[in-house]
C-alpha cells in the first residue's frame, strides 16, 4: 500500500519525497513553495492542492540540470531515469530552466499542470517512453510550451492542453508515435510544430506516424528566431504566424483541425498557416505518406497552406482553405 504525505508551505517537499520513498504520493497544500524538487524514486504521485512552485531560497544545486543549458539554469520539478511518475494539479511558474524536466522517464503523466512563465521550456518530456500531458495551461516560455523530444516510438499523448505566450505551442521534436489530440494553440509563433531534423551529438531522429486531430490553432502571431540569445525561439530561423507545420515528417494523420486566423508580425520561413515541407537540407528527411484530411484552414495571412512537399507522395482530402501555395491542390476546397 502506498504511503500519502501532506506537505503545508513552509515544509520541504525534498525531504518528503526523499523519505517517503518509492509508491509514495505527496500532497501539497495550497501556498507558495520556494524552490525547486527532483523526484528520485519510482511510482511517486506529487499533487497540488492550489499549491505554486517558483523559484526562491530552496533551490538545490544538485538536481540534474536541463539538456544543453547552463549549470545556472534551474528547473522546477525534475524526474530523470525513474518511472511510473505522475504530477498532478501543480502550479510552478517562473524557473530559468524548465517547469517540468523529464529525461529517460518511463510512465510519466503530466496532467492540469500550470507551467506560466519558465524560461525555455513549460513541459520538456525527453527521450522517454509511454508518457502523457494532458489539460495542462503552459505560457511564456522562450522555446515550446509542450514538448516531446527525442522519444523514439514513445507513444506519447498531448492532449486537452492550452498553449498561449511561447515560440512552439506544442513541439513534437524527432518523437514517433504522439497523439496530438484537443488542444487549443493561440498567440504563440507557432502553433503546432512536428519536426525531423537530426542534431550532432543527439539520439537518431524522425517524425513518424503521429495523429494531428481535434485541435484548435488560432491567433498565433508572435515572431521568434534571431541572433539575439534573449530573444523568443533563439538561435532557430524566424518564424511568425504559422499555424500548424509538419516538416520532414512521415505517416503522419492530420485530421479535423481547426486554423484560423493566424497572421505574422514579423518575418518567417513558412509563408502560411498550415505548412509542409522537407528538413533533408537539415540532416532530415523529405516529408512522406503524410494523410491530411477534412481541416478546416481559413482567415490566416499571407497563406492558408503551403505545400512545399512532392503532393504525390501524400493524401489530401475534404479540406477548406481560401487560398495556398499551389494555388490549386487535389483535397483542398474553397
Amino acid at each position: 500500500m502506498s504511503m500519502t504525505t501532506t506537505v503545508r508551505p513552509g515544509e520541504p517537499i525534498q525531504a518528503a519525497l526523499d523519505e517517503a520513498g518509492p509508491g509514495a504520493t505527496i500532497l501539497l497544500a495550497a501556498g507558495e513553495y520556494p524552490g525547486n524538487v527532483w523526484i528520485r524514486h519510482d511510482g511517486v504521485t506529487l499533487r497540488g492542492e492550489g499549491a505554486v512552485l517558483l523559484p526562491g531560497p530552496g533551490l538545490r544545486p544538485d538536481v540534474p540540470k536541463l539538456h544543453d543549458a547552463g549549470e545556472d539554469v534551474v528547473s522546477g520539478v525534475v524526474a530523470c531515469g525513474v518511472r511510473d511518475v505522475t504530477l498532478d494539479g501543480l502550479t510552478v511558474r517562473g524557473f530559468s530552466g524548465a517547469g517540468v524536466y523529464a529525461h529517460s522517464v518511463t510512465g510519466l503523466a503530466v496532467r492540469d499542470v500550470t507551467a506560466v512563465d519558465n524560461a525555455v521550456w513549460g513541459v520538456y518530456v525527453r527521450e522517454g517512453d509511454g508518457c502523457e500531458v494532458l489539460r495542462c495551461r503552459a505560457s511564456g516560455s522562450q522555446y515550446g510550451g509542450v514538448a516531446v523530444s527525442f522519444c523514439g516510438r514513445g507513444e506519447a499523448l498531448v492532449e486537452g492542453n492550452e498553449t498561449f505566450a511561447n515560440a512552439f505551442g506544442v513541439f513534437v521534436d524527432n518523437s514517433s508515435g504522439v497523439r496530438v489530440l484537443r488542444n487549443v494553440s493561440h498567440g504563440n509563433a507557432i502553433g503546432l510544430l512536428l519536426l525531423n531534423q537530426t542534431y550532432e551529438g543527439e539520439p537518431d531522429g524522425g517524425v513518424r506516424d503521429c495523429l494531428v486531430a481535434g485541435n484548435v490553432v488560432h491567433g498565433n502571431d508572435l515572431a521568434s528566431g534571431g541572433e539575439d540569445p534573449g530573444a523568443l525561439g533563439a538561435a532557430g530561423p524566424p518564424i511568425s504566424g504559422v499555424g500548424i507545420a509538419l516538416i520532414g515528417t512521415e505517416r503522419v494523420c492530420v485530421v479535423d483541425n481547426d486554423v484560423h486566423d493566424n497572421h505574422p508580425s514579423g518575418e518567417s520561413v513558412m509563408g502560411a498557416a498550415f505548412v509542409m515541407g522537407s528538413s533533408k537540407g537539415w540532416g532530415g528527411d523529405d516529408a512522406v505518406a503524410n494523410h491530411i484530411l477534412w481541416n478546416r484552414v481559413t482567415g490566416n495571412t499571407p497563406l492558408d497552406y503551403q505545400l512545399g512537399v512532392d503532393l504525390g507522395l501524400q493524401t489530401f482530402a475534404g479540406n477548406v482553405a481560401a487560398k495556398g501555395e499551389p494555388g490549386e491542390a487535389w483535397g483542398w476546397r474553397p
